[in-house]
């Protein structure tokens, strides 16, 4: 059985690509408010930027906002990316960025809902509940889960920041060592804002072989650079860059993902001869 991250792997290799293709509909970018206009611009920039994408990553709340109409508009926007990658005869993962997580019987029905309804898959989660509310995104190993361990929010420190154990050390680094040690299948990783560098290092120290999941580059203030020199592991991989606003206000979407793709390329190719990645 292949697991989720052979999958990813194996897409970053067609694609020779790090970037994740954030899809948020926000309704301010639609010419109306509707659930039909957020599926147009998502099939939309979907065509145009599937082929630089390693991965795509609706955020589910931009379509539940639509109520009924908006989980319909995100189940074709998923069947659309597996059409897509059909056309283009590399499969692209899907992410949905839900932040699920619940006592285990919730996540059973949860975990039904982004992999078998949906067909999405991979999934955001809350690592809050423990072991038990996590498990049932992992029990299939070809379904993957990216646990919220450092992320890119302003106020992300209230609680992430805060010492624990013997050691003191930040909550956030218990959360990745627990990452590490639940990650029996080699499905699970994590979501490490690309916005704190000197975080996602010691993030990266803790669980050196993980995959991270690093949002904020471009609206939210992070730079490619110093997130690529802190996250990516030994072998110049792990590490996903979501985009989503730079990308898809662009005046050609297709083109302003070509260009991050590249660039991403550039500097990893950089860091690998400095013998820093």
């Amino acid at each position: 059985m292949e697991s989720f991250f052979t999958f990813l792997e194996r897409r970053v290799s067609d694609s020779s690509s790090l970037l994740c293709i954030g899809l948020d509909p926000h309704i301010g970018d639609l010419p109306s408010p509707t659930a039909a206009a957020a599926l147009r611009f998502c099939i939309d920039l979907v065509e145009r930027t599937a082929p630089c994408a390693a991965a795509f990553k609706p955020n589910a709340a931009f379509f539940e906002q639509f109520g009924a109409p908006g989980w319909d508009a995100l189940k074709r926007v998923i069947d659309g990316i597996r059409e897509r990658s059909r056309h283009l005869g590399s499969m692209i993962p899907v992410i949905l960025d839900a932040k699920r997580g619940d006592i285990a019987s919730t996540a059973e029905a949860y975990a039904r809902s982004a992999f078998q309804e949906l067909g999405a898959h991979a999934v955001t989660l809350s690592p809050y509940l423990g072991r038990d509310s996590v498990e049932p995104f992992l029990a299939d190993g070809e379904k993957g889960a990216f646990l919220l361990c450092k992320t890119s929010n302003p106020g992300a420190h209230d609680l992430q920041d805060l010492p624990v154990g013997v050691a003191g050390e930040p909550l956030y680094v218990t959360v990745a060592r627990l990452g590490r040690s639940w990650n029996t299948r080699n499905n699970l990783g994590l979501v490490v804002g690309a916005t704190q560098p000197e975080a996602m290092a010691r993030v990266r120290q803790a669980a050196p072989e993980l995959w991270f999941l690093a949002p904020g580059i471009g609206a939210q203030g992070g730079e490619l650079e110093p997130a690529l020199r802190a996250g990516l592991r030994r072998d110049g991989r792990g590490l996903l860059l979501p985009v989503s606003r730079a990308i898809a206000r662009a005046a050609d979407p297709g083109q302003a993902a070509a260009a991050l793709r590249d660039e991403i390329v550039s500097i990893q190719y950089r860091l690998a001869g400095s013998g820093r990645a």
